[in-house]
């Protein structure tokens, strides 16, 4: 059993080094999840959000990722939006908090086109907890917690149709894992920059198609494209799929009631190695919006309905 599980950490240990070289951080409902990698979204809604989205990956596979997300963030005056981003990440015993806070400056560009320019400032929290795990082995007796700060920038043009953004959640290049002693804890983190885009194709007042894409470059690993679309019914129902270039498909579906509250359900089906072994990634989000139709008033801009 020592055995076994000293070769599910060591697995562990690359699979963290490898999603943080490609895809850090992923979430199949993107389009509902842009505060994580933009911070130039906080406040562009006309009045606080708050989300909560879980993300249960490889289901099937002992240990597998699991994410969790939360998000708050509002319109402080005209031009002025704040957030809070709070992502926690375990996979095994490596388990990480990414805390940052996120600040927006609107400016108008004219009567329906925005520009928003966002900063993002906090860091990650690691832990690996080895107690147990190893005994016999001197490389891995040892915990490891330590922190990385790390800030961000974005931009996110926002129009009544479209919209496009651009950003870097995190430009610092940390040593995630050092070695420390004997303690192998060593991989760096790379910038990984972000660009993306979505359309309203308004069919009738009851319905309308919005395909969008996001694309994710980290330096020495090959260009992430999620390509994605979707048709809305009376602007209350969302249907639709994503496909991950050589990596996944996915199924999503979203529901709003009450004007306030939204809830979203995504499966995400591999089409790697790893499908094997798993029985797809689990993704569910809930939201709440409350508007202030006096904010930013007179605007007609794109918005996730």
């Amino acid at each position: 059993m020592k055995r076994l599980n000293y070769i599910f950490f060591v697995l562990s240990l690359l699979f963290v080094v490898h999603t943080q070289a490609q895809q850090d951080p992923h979430f199949s409902l993107y389009q509902y999840n842009k505060n994580v990698i933009n911070p130039a979204y906080a406040g562009a809604e006309d009045g606080l959000e708050a989300l909560f989205s879980v993300r249960s990956q490889w289901v099937r596979v002992p240990e597998a990722p699991e994410t969790l997300n939360f998000n708050i963030n509002s319109p402080v005056n005209e031009n002025i939006g704040l957030g809070l981003n709070v992502v926690g990440d375990k996979v095994f015993v490596i388990s990480e908090t990414h805390v940052y806070a996120d600040f927006s400056y609107r400016l108008p560009l004219s009567n329906d086109l925005d520009l928003y320019a966002g900063l993002k400032a906090g860091g990650s929290f690691l832990n690996i907890d080895l107690n147990g795990l190893v005994q016999d082995d001197p490389l891995f007796t040892e915990n490891v917690s330590n922190f990385n700060p790390n800030v961000g920038v974005g931009f996110y043009l926002r129009a009544k149709k479209y919209y496009l953004n651009f950003s870097a959640p995190g430009i610092l290049k940390n040593d995630r894992f050092e070695k420390e002693g004997v303690v192998p804890v060593s991989a760096s983190d790379k910038i990984h920059l972000f660009g993306g885009g979505g359309y309203d194709f308004v069919i009738n007042d009851n319905f309308s198609l919005r395909p969008s894409t996001l694309i994710k470059f980290v330096s020495g690993a090959p260009i992430s494209i999620d390509l994605s679309a979707s048709a809305i019914f009376n602007k209350r129902f969302e249907l639709g799929g994503n496909y991950r270039w050589d990596e996944s498909y996915t199924g999503f579906i979203t529901m709003k009631f009450l004007e306030s509250f939204q809830i979203g359900y995504a499966f995400e089906h591999a089409v790697t190695d790893i499908n094997i072994y798993s029985s797809g990634t689990h993704e569910i989000l809930l939201k709440f919006r409350f508007d202030n139709n006096k904010s930013r008033e007179g605007l007609q801009r794109f918005n996730n309905f």
